[in-house]
């Protein structure tokens, strides 16, 4: 295992709109050591969710490195980016990005099925994940029968039932109130303290950087500070 899970070596993302050239991202030097939990900040058109993207490979930067467990993933075609994000990364949104028709085990599920593990062993997963997210007992419910939390739980334990390198979460307390907030950011704690997860976490959200190690924050694209907490 990498010790730096993520590197980023002069990374820019330049977006056109017509003939005008939008700097999202300019310069950016970065590694996250593995079991980091660290939060991105800065206000809308900083350059948070472009990170995420480029770092997840959902996006590809207009110039510089970067590496994933060691890989290049910046010089890689689509195919191998999307089994690096089916091995090497669980994703948490602000939406939850539940299948509706799932139960909420079939949901934890899904990854593994993708990734070709026997039904018998990703259904035994997918329960003792539930059960440690504290949902157990609700397996079989489906998304529309669950509170948001109990679904962002869901999104949670489908993230890291793989046991991914790295999770990502854009702005994952958004549509909760503060005291679901506050116990799904306990368990993610929790989980990052005790299974050494590594995270990447954008937020504009104080309760979500205070219980973070290390909190950077962007500007116009660039980050002006860097700070362990």
């Amino acid at each position: 295992m990498q010790k730096h899970p993520v590197i980023c070596r002069k990374v820019s993302k330049i977006f056109q709109q017509g003939e005008v050239k939008i700097p999202a991202l300019v310069d950016v030097d970065l590694e996250i050591p593995k079991g980091d939990f660290v939060c991105l900040s800065g206000p809308s058109g900083s350059g948070k969710s472009t990170l995420l993207n480029l770092i997840s490979g959902l996006d590809n930067p207009t110039s510089g490195e970067i590496e994933l467990d060691g890989q290049r993933i910046d010089q890689m075609n689509q195919s191998s980016l999307a089994e690096i994000r089916l091995y090497k990364i669980g994703f948490v949104f602000q939406s939850y990005n539940l299948i509706p028709v799932l139960t909420a085990q079939e949901n934890v599920e899904f990854v593994m099925q993708l990734q070709g593990i026997d039904s018998k062993v990703r259904a035994n997963k997918a329960r003792h994940v539930l059960k440690e997210v504290g949902l157990e007992g609700l397996e079989k419910r489906r998304p529309g029968d669950l509170s948001g939390g109990q679904q962002q739980r869901v999104a949670i334990a489908r993230a890291i039932v793989s046991e991914p390198s790295l999770i990502l979460a854009d702005e994952p307390t958004a549509n909760l109130d503060s005291n679901t907030a506050e116990s799904l950011m306990e368990l993610l704690q929790s989980m990052n303290s005790e299974h050494g997860i590594t995270l990447l976490f954008s937020t504009h959200d104080q309760l979500v950087m205070s219980y973070s190690k290390r909190l950077i924050k962007l500007h116009d694209g660039r980050i002006v500070s860097d700070e362990k907490l």
